[in-house]
């Protein structure tokens, strides 16, 4: 079971921490579990939006498959910055050191780059803050427009939302697309692109929509998508006829139940050949039952 620690600084913004914190509580109720633990030096704290809150002083024992995220917290000016010990810095850097992850939401980048984790590296930050930590950190590099970066197991995200986000990034990089889209649907949120980069799957990128109907049959292709779906079938179990289930399905995403299908199979089979299967072997291992549908299907992506 690996941990997701929460360092907490006075001032820190609620949905910098309430985000992620939902996403992994989210993810145990899927059967990933994790434990969810609240650090800060001292045992009280206020937050910014006024609500205070109570975390323990002690950090636990890190391994490296274990997770620190630090939210971001409210200053007027940096001169308001509040100060963070050099103890809480240098678990930062000896945890990533010893190969483990450590992630910002917003203005939290400004405790990664005082650990000094940020310089020669892409990062970014709410855009209210970007000017100053680029300032303060020369050596970093700092991206504009996009909702979070991954530079060697260093996460850092921008504005107060993106930490669902990053959140869903972190997900998707350990456990598959298809559990990040599940958890996205039941916190009902879009799964959205990172700024003009490509969105790295299609289970996620023809989520973004709030149908239901259609939601469910994803989540039976995107479990199935190597077997035959027939359309009855898919309509039947989720109880509409194929005619109501083709005309919502394209409007939510675009494409056919088989269009999307053939979408996970063909990423998929592109995945194994990159890694050096065949492509006899990679359709083979996506059901396609004729190589050549495969050959067609590559041939037509640019």
């Amino acid at each position: 079971m690996s941990r997701v620690v929460f360092f907490l600084v006075p001032g820190v913004h609620l949905l910098d921490l309430a985000g992620p914190a939902q996403v992994f509580s989210t993810a145990c109720d899927f059967g990933h579990p994790y434990t969810l633990v609240y650090v800060a030096e001292q045992p009280q704290l206020p937050s910014a939006q006024g609500l205070p809150l109570v975390a323990g002083p002690d950090w636990p024992g890190l391994e490296p498959d274990d997770l620190i995220i630090v939210p971001g917290w409210r200053t007027l000016a940096p001169a308001d910055d509040p100060g963070i010990g050099a103890a809480p810095l240098r678990v930062l850097r000896e945890h990533h050191a010893r190969g483990g992850t450590v992630a910002s939401v917003c203005s939290g980048a400004r405790a990664l780059g005082r650990a000094g984790l940020l310089d020669g590296r892409r990062c970014t930050t709410h855009h209210d803050v970007q000017e100053e930590l680029a300032l303060r950190h020369p050596e970093a590099v700092v991206v504009r427009d996009v909702l979070f970066t991954s530079d060697d197991r260093v996460i850092t995200s921008a504005g107060i939302a993106s930490g669902i986000d990053l959140a869903l990034h972190l997900l998707a990089t350990r456990h598959g697309p298809a559990v990040a889209a599940q958890v996205a649907r039941n916190m009902v949120v879009y799964a959205r692109r990172n700024g003009h980069e490509p969105q790295s799957s299609a289970m996620l990128r023809h989520r973004s929509h709030l149908d239901d109907t259609v939601h469910r049959v994803q989540d039976l292709i995107d479990a199935r998508f190597d077997r035959a779906l027939p359309l009855p079938g898919l309509a039947s179990a989720v109880g509409v006829s194929e005619r109501t289930l083709t005309r919502l399905f394209g409007r939510a995403t675009g494409l056919t139940p088989l269009r999307y299908q053939q979408a996970l199979r063909l990423e998929r089979a592109q995945h194994l050949i990159s890694h050096g299967a065949t492509v006899d072997a990679a359709a083979r291992s996506v059901g396609f039952t004729d190589p050549r549908m495969l050959r067609r299907l590559r041939a037509r992506t640019p």
